[in-house]
C-alpha cells in the first residue's frame, strides 16, 4: 500500500524538517509532499530507496547531497549546490538554480527548466556505470563544467533572449563532455577546453534527455533536437600540466 504524508515547513528549522523526512522514509512512507519551504537547507541528504519527495517552495543549499535513489521535485527556484555529490536519483527543478549546480555529483540526474549559477556542473565526476546527468533549460553563468572528470552536461539555452554561457566553459575540464546548443566562440573555453560540431552519434546520447525535458516542462522538443549542438570536451587528461614547476 503506497504511504504518503503531506509536512507543513512553515517556519521550521532545517533540522527538524530533515528528521522528519528520514522518519518517514524510515516507516516505509514512499511520497512526501512539504509545503511552504523558504530556504531549509539538505532537504533529502543522504537519503536511499524509491522515496518522491515533493518541494514546494525554495529549498536551502545542498538539496540531495550524497542522495541514492530518490526523486526530488522542487516547484520553485533552489539555492547553490543541489545534487551535491550525489550518487544516484534525480532533482527536477520547476524554476532556476543557484551556484554550483551538480557539484561533484557522482550519478544521477539533476534537471533544471531555467537558469543555473556559477559552476554548473564542477567536478562532476563518473565511475563504472555511474554517469552523472545535468540538463539546463536556460543559461548558465562562467566557469560550467570547471575541472569535469566525468558526466554529462546539456545547456539548451531556450531563454526569450538567446544568451550563451558565459566565458571559462570547461576550465580545467579532463573528463566527461559539455553540450551547448548553437555555435560557442572559442573565447568562452577555458584552459584544456575544446569544441567541435556535435556529430548525428553525438547527438543520440543527448536526445533522450531532451526528451524527458521536453516532457516534464511541456516543451515541444522538434527545435531542439533537430538543431546544431557544440560539444566541448577535455583537450588532454592533463589540462594545467604546463603549470607545474619541477626541480
Amino acid at each position: 500500500m503506497r504511504k504518503e504524508i503531506v509536512i507543513d515547513a512553515d517556519g521550521m528549522h532545517y533540522t527538524p524538517l530533515n528528521k522528519l523526512i528520514r522518519s518517514a522514509v524510515a516507516d516505509g512512507v514512499s511520497r512526501i509532499q512539504i509545503d511552504n519551504v523558504l530556504g531549509q537547507r539538505f532537504i533529502a541528504d543522504g537519503l536511499k530507496g524509491e522515496v518522491t519527495i515533493i518541494v514546494n517552495g525554495i529549498p536551502g543549499g545542498d538539496l540531495g547531497m550524497f542522495m541514492r535513489g530518490p526523486s526530488v521535485e522542487v516547484f520553485g527556484n533552489c539555492d547553490h549546490a543541489p545534487g551535491n555529490t550525489m550518487d544516484a536519483g534525480e532533482i527536477i527543478i520547476h524554476g532556476s538554480s543557484g551556484d554550483a549546480t551538480a557539484h561533484s555529483m557522482r550519478g544521477g540526474m539533476v534537471m533544471v527548466r531555467d537558469d543555473i549559477g556559477y559552476r554548473g556542473g564542477i567536478h562532476m565526476k563518473e565511475y563504472g556505470d555511474h554517469r552523472p546527468v545535468l540538463v539546463v533549460g536556460g543559461n548558465a553563468r562562467a566557469f560550467l563544467g570547471e575541472y569535469m572528470a566525468g558526466g554529462l552536461v546539456i545547456i539548451l539555452g531556450l531563454q526569450e533572449k538567446r544568451v550563451l554561457p558565459d566565458r571559462g566553459i570547461g576550465s580545467g575540464i579532463h573528463g566527461g563532455e559539455i553540450f551547448i546548443r548553437g555555435d560557442v566562440p572559442e573565447r568562452l573555453l577555458g584552459v584544456g577546453a575544446k569544441k567541435a560540431l556535435a556529430t548525428e552519434e553525438d547527438k543520440a546520447r543527448i536526445i533522450p534527455f531532451i526528451q524527458r525535458y521536453a516532457d516534464l516542462f511541456s516543451v515541444d522538443p522538434t527545435r531542439l533536437i533537430e538543431d546544431s549542438y557544440t560539444r566541448i570536451t577535455p583537450a588532454s587528461g592533463r589540462p594545467f600540466a604546463n603549470k607545474y614547476t619541477w626541480e
